[in-house]
């Protein structure tokens, strides 16, 4: 029997979002606002690292809401803790960032890869959300789900 390998997974989101490119950039530079709009609904973030200059790192612990929460934590019962780079930031235009889940469980290893692209368009600006090489553990509706949140959570923060 052949031998087959997996394809690496690429999830998308996109949102139109009634506020400037850099209104929305900056929000990705300030870890007190990555609090409030990234977590996606059922959870609350902590920072505990943030460098936010190409190269620099950041840490955030993603926690549950409800204990009784459906999904099980990539880190923990209860948390999920990503490691990340900024890999590059194109002021009003683009983030890029390298994450990685902190878990033990090997569907959530590997280093997915998040753009974050920022246009101006009539109304506003068009947000999209580019995940490559999305882990295996993270359900594809469980992902569109939290994207999706996450960018409501964003259009909230800065419109």
């Amino acid at each position: 029997m052949a031998n087959v390998s997996k394809r690496p997974r690429t999830d998308t989101a996109s949102r139109t979002i009634a506020a400037s490119p850099q209104t929305i950039y900056r929000a990705f530079l300030d870890p007190e606002a990555w609090v409030t709009w990234l977590p996606p609904a059922g959870m609350a973030g902590e920072i505990l690292a943030f460098d936010a200059r190409e190269g620099g790192t950041y840490r955030m612990a993603l926690i549950y809401d409800q204990p009784d929460h459906a999904a099980i934590g990539k880190t923990s019962e209860h948390a999920d803790v990503i490691e990340g780079v900024f890999v590059e930031l194109a002021p009003d235009r683009h983030v890029i960032q390298a994450v990685n889940f902190v878990s033990e469980d090997p569907a959530f290893a590997g280093e997915m890869h998040m753009t974050w692209s920022l246009e101006r368009v009539a109304g506003g600006t068009a947000v999209r959300i580019t995940c490559e090489n999305v882990p295996e553990g993270i359900r594809p509706e469980d992902h569109d789900a939290g994207l999706r949140s996450t960018l409501g959570k964003l259009a909230a923060f800065v419109e």
